[in-house]
Parts: C-alpha cells; structure tokens; sequence
C-alpha cells in the first residue's frame, strides 16, 4: 500500500508541477532587506497545487528596480540577476510540459516520477527566488555613548594634541554585493530579513571603526568643529575601515554618513583656545599689538588709581622696566621678518610680481586678478605662440617655427615696418625685398643681397623666399 500511494503521490505531484511558474517580489520596504519570492496564483489558475519550492523550466521571475533575484537550488545560488523586467528560468532540473520540446518534456516527466518514487512520492528537491533590497538604507541613528579620542592637528601653529569628542547622527549603507549576503548573513530564509536582525551589529561595529576613521580626518587637518562640513571625507574613511567586514565579508557598503552634532569638553575646548591665542603671539606685530593694547587699558588704570594717578603710572613704568618689553622693537621685528619674507617670494625664479605689488606664483594675480604678463625677450630671443621663450629658429616646446618678421632692413641694419628707418631716418627703398629660406627659416644678413643657396640646408634661393 505505501508503494502505490507513493507512486499516486509522485504522478501526481509531478503533473501538479509541469505549470511554469510566475514568481514576483512587491515593492520592499526600508525596513526589509531580502525577501522571499512568492509564485502569484489567481482565482482562474489552476496552478495551485504545486509544491511551493519547485520551479518548473521556463518559469518567469520579474525583477524590479531597486531590486537582485537569485535563484537557489538545494541550498546553492544557480542563477542570479539584477536587471529589471523579465527573467526567464530555462536551465531548471524540473521539467515542464509547456516549455520547449513536448515529446522530449514527457519522458523527463516519467523520469522524474520514477525519482520521486524513491523518496516517498515527495519531490527530493528544493528550489526558492530570493529578491535583495539594493536601494540605500537610510534612517540608521548612532550615537557615541563614551567619548571617542580625535587628534587636533594645526600644522600653522605646531598644534598637536588629543581631546576626546561626543557625536551623533545618521548614516545609510547599501546591499553592494547580494550573493555575499546571501551567503555569509541571511541564507534560506523562509519569509523575510529585516535589517532589526542586524542593525545592533551592524552600529556596534561602526562605533567601534569611528576612532580610526577620525584620525585619518585629523591627519587632512579638518578640525572636529568642521566635521559635519566633511561627511564625505568620513564615508570613505570608515568604508576603508570596515571594507574588510562589511564589504568583503557581509557584501555591504556605507553610502553615507551624516554629523548632526560634535562636542568636545570644556577643558579641552579651553586648552585648545588658549594654545591658539598663544601662538599669535608668535608674530612680533601681533605680540606689539597686545602689548600697547595691555598698556592702554593699564594707563586707563593708573589714571583712575584711588592712591592718585602719579602713584599708578610710576607703578606702570617700574612694571615696564621690570618685563624689558619694548613695542617700538617688536613692531621692528615683524617689520623686518616682512621684508625678509618679501623678498625671499621676489628671489623665487617661479615668482612675479604684478602692478599692485602682490608677489605670486600662479598665472593671475591672487589680490587683482590680473594675468601674469608675458616674459620680455632679450636680444635674439623670441616668444612662442604657446609661451616659451627660445633662441633658435624652432620652439623647443612644440617644434613651430620661428616667425617671420614682416619689414625692411635699411643700410644701417635695423629692421622697420614703416617708409623711414627708426634708427637713422632713411626713407625705404623701392622694391625693398626681405629673403628667408622657405626649407629651413635662415635669413641672410644682407637681405639686398642674399647668397644663391641656402648655406644651411642648400635650398636654391627664389622667389618662394621672399617674404
């Protein structure tokens, strides 16, 4: 009896399989990352007694945006897609009699019954459409419960010391890689994953990765003050640091990460504005400056001293004495070290100075904008049209030739544009004539009489060398 009732159970079931399938995924919330595919039977199909987790050969799977099928047979992922539209499944081990050849579709029919058979008239097999939510994942709150070390670096005033900063704020992360997750996170999942399965796992690590991620934004010298200018700089920093985990072992990547608010402790705050204020003083001006400002409000003191004003500016001056702190010296040296710095900038070969008399190094001026101007010539050279000065008939740069000048030579061997010399005052010859060799660009020094050859190249002079 168990055998024929194994055998009804096979024949039938397999027949109750040989439908093709149509499975789908609804839109996934945020709140769910993969889903399990469910196959869609109306109340005209007949296609209801099928086991759920066998896919017929030619079964349709569609695929939203948003969305990454994977198909799974006995626990191994056999094919995936993440493109939308249609998918159709055409390389499944279970026959259907509705998908390609009929006659070869009947006797894998009666093959497959016969395997069936052996395991009770169930099907032996396991198939599932899994859908993986690839949209970004956002709302993900963190918070730092204990202080987290950040290194204060200042490279302008030699600051370096750490402090201890609180945080917190919101990042959102991404399925990057669905068959990493599938295989190392959620596996055969019978409904749903939700990302409450691993959120606490998820924070904990990204607490826990902040420390390194700040000190490689110390070391760009962001101040802590500046970081929830600089969320993108902190996404690469602690992808970097969790791409071992996250990336190359779950299959997921932040997308971003925003700072609502960063606070430090009030000591360290006032150790930093107190190191700040102090190295100012490191300029001999700025030093002058507080200096008079401290001796003017001390002035102001002594004027209103209850023991009279006489009592209180000698006060001030044996305090003066006393210090050896003169602000005419100070203000000497700041002076001084401008001059020295000024003309440090003016002996640089890379630097130039423009009409305002701003010292600069780039190709317009960093106070009036105006464009660096082109280098003077000396006697022989002259100046490319892509810049660079040379001395011979060829640009050393771009390989152009040395243009032509278009004028006379007068007797006494000045070159002119107009009908008399600019240097003795000749009026220009008639039929005055300039050569230049068309081959290689050598001028004679005599154009009213130029050789017969080239003697550079040995070009035959012509008319083609007039100019």
């Amino acid at each position: 009896m168990g055998l024929i009732k194994a055998a009804l159970g096979a024949f039938g079931g397999n027949l109750a399989d040989t439908w093709k399938e149509f499975f789908y995924c609804d839109a996934l919330p945020a709140d769910i990352l993969v889903s399990k595919g469910s196959k869609r039977t109306g109340k005209r199909s007949s296609n209801t007694k099928g086991e759920e987790n066998i896919i017929s050969n030619g079964s349709v799977i569609a695929v939203a945006d948003g969305q990454f099928m994977i198909i799974v047979e006995q626990g191994k992922v056999v094919e995936f897609s993440g493109e939308p539209g249609e998918f159709v499944y055409d390389s499944s081990s279970e026959p259907s009699l509705f998908y390609g050849d009929f006659g070869e579709n009947i006797l894998n029919t009666f093959n497959n019954i016969g395997k069936r058979i052996g395991f009770g008239g169930d099907t032996g097999k396991d198939q599932r459409v899994y859908y993986f939510n690839t949209k970004e994942i956002i709302g993900n709150k963190y918070g730092t419960k204990s202080p987290v070390p950040f290194r204060v670096v200042d490279k302008n005033i030699g600051l370096d010391i750490d402090i201890s900063i609180r945080c917190n704020g919101e990042y959102s992360y991404k399925i990057v890689d669905p068959l990493l997750f599938y295989t190392n996170v959620c596996g055969n999942i019978s409904g749903n994953y939700s990302r409450e399965n691993i959120d606490s796992q998820l924070k904990s690590e990204l607490l826990s990765a902040l420390q390194p991620a700040f000190a490689k934004i110390s070391e760009m010298g962001i101040r802590y003050s500046a970081l929830p200018g600089h969320t993108l700089e902190i996404a690469d920093a602690l992808n970097e640091v969790l791409s071992a985990k996250w990336t190359q072992l779950r299959g997921i990547s932040i997308s971003s990460f925003g700072v609502n608010s960063v606070t430090a402790s009030e000591e360290d705050e006032e150790t930093i504005k107190r190191l700040q204020s102090s190295s100012v003083l490191r300029d001999p001006t700025m030093a002058a400056a507080t200096l008079v400002n401290a001796q003017s409000d001390a002035m102001k003191k002594a004027a209103s001293n209850s023991a009279g004003s006489m009592t209180g500016f000698m006060g001030m001056g044996m305090a003066q004495n006393a210090g050896g702190i003169n602000a005419q010296n100070l203000f000497a040296m700041g002076q001084q070290n401008v001059s020295q710095n000024r003309a440090s900038a003016e002996n640089d070969e890379n630097n130039w100075t423009c009409e305002c008399g701003a010292v600069n190094k780039g190709k317009f001026c960093s106070e009036c904008g105006k464009t660096k101007p082109a280098p003077k010539s000396s006697s022989g050279e002259w100046i490319c049209s892509c810049g660079t000065v040379n001395k011979g008939k060829f640009c050393s740069e771009c390989g152009k030739p040395k243009p032509a000048d278009e004028g006379w030579v007068c007797a006494c061997g000045a070159l002119n544009k107009g009908k008399f010399c600019s240097e003795c005052g000749a009026k220009k010859p008639a039929g005055a004539r300039l050569y230049r060799c068309d081959k290689c660009g050598w001028e004679p020094d005599d154009p009213s009489n130029p050789p017969k050859f080239c003697p550079e190249c040995g070009d035959l002079f012509d008319d083609s060398d007039i100019k």
